[in-house]
């Protein structure tokens, strides 16, 4: 009997599964891979504290960080990358690395640091979520290692103002965004037709970005401009997940089935047109007039000598 796998995770909200983007590359990858996940919110429990999320309870193996939590369910023949060729494997390899790069810092700063996102949308979404008293810690310790990871990875000469800091952070982000809505193309994913571990990164890191009610975020702005990256996200929560949010875009599936039903539509008419067009010969041809019976004699001859 196989062991049950268990994911403690932030809660979801703003039409996703979760609000936390690493949770939601989990949780993505699980559905890309088929993988049975007991999904545990964290929400409104002492964990808002204590918990390192996402993560994965299996037996007694405890994993935790995105990557750490892929690669373990690759070990229990959960892939969703078996069919991906090599060169595809480097390349999903590379675009982790620059998301992990150049995205991630500026979601951070959308979310935790920028003054009108935190205290209009962020901090009132965690607080309202954690217990009290933790409701006054949990939002600004989160805020607090934001900062301190973006300043890890992003403050170095010449950069020493948190001004310019900002400016490298939105350009960098903006740049990874261009390229992987580009990458990206027409596709449905990354790879042809079946979702990898690449689709779950970025759903997880752009999908917060997509559908978070952001008062100040030139970042999102720039993303709506990428109109495939957004139908990707949308595409996802559709297929993959319940309670898809009105007005996102048709799936692949279901696209597919209406293309079959406008092709059987257009043969229906063109059925139709061809019986038109023979009625119409038929009408147009010489008639003859019908023959009708003549009457019997004798049934005239007993009408007409019938008293009126």
């Amino acid at each position: 009997m196989a062991t049950s796998m268990e994911l403690r995770c932030w809660g979801g909200d703003w039409g996703l599964p979760s609000v936390h983007a690493d949770s939601l590359v989990v949780l993505a990858y699980a559905k890309f891979s088929g993988a049975n996940i007991t999904v545990s919110p964290i929400d409104w429990t002492w964990r808002t504290l204590t918990v390192i999320t996402p993560e994965l309870v299996c037996g007694d193996s405890t994993v935790t960080e995105p990557a750490d939590i892929l690669n373990f369910l690759r070990k229990q023949r959960f892939n969703a990358d078996y069919e991906l060729t090599a060169r595809q494997g480097a390349d999903t390899m590379a675009y982790v690395a620059l998301v992990e790069e150049k995205l991630r810092p500026a979601l951070l700063h959308t979310f935790w640091v920028d003054a009108e996102n935190y205290a209009n949308l962020t901090r009132p979404w965690f607080a309202s979520r954690s217990p009290f008293p933790l409701n006054f810690l949990v939002p600004s310790r989160h805020a607090s290692k934001a900062l301190s990871r973006i300043l890890l990875s992003k403050v170095e000469s010449p950069l020493y103002s948190i001004t310019e800091v900002e400016g490298k952070l939105y350009s960098d982000a903006k740049e990874c965004l261009n390229l992987l809505s580009h990458r990206l193309g027409g596709e449905h994913f990354f790879f042809g037709n079946t979702p990898s571990s690449l689709d779950a990164f970025v759903f997880g890191f752009v999908a917060p970005l997509h559908k978070a009610a952001l008062p100040n975020s030139p970042l999102q702005s720039h993303l709506r401009q990428l109109a495939n990256l957004t139908s990707f996200c949308d595409n996802i929560l559709a297929v993959y997940f319940s309670g898809s949010p009105p007005g996102s875009p048709l799936p692949a599936a279901q696209e597919t089935v209406d293309a079959n039903l406008q092709k059987l539509t257009q043969l229906v008419n063109k059925e139709s047109n061809l019986i038109e067009k023979m009625d119409d010969n038929l009408r147009s041809s010489p008639q003859h007039k019908p023959r009708r019976p003549e009457p019997k004699l004798g049934l005239a001859n007993e009408r007409s000598s019938t008293p009126a």
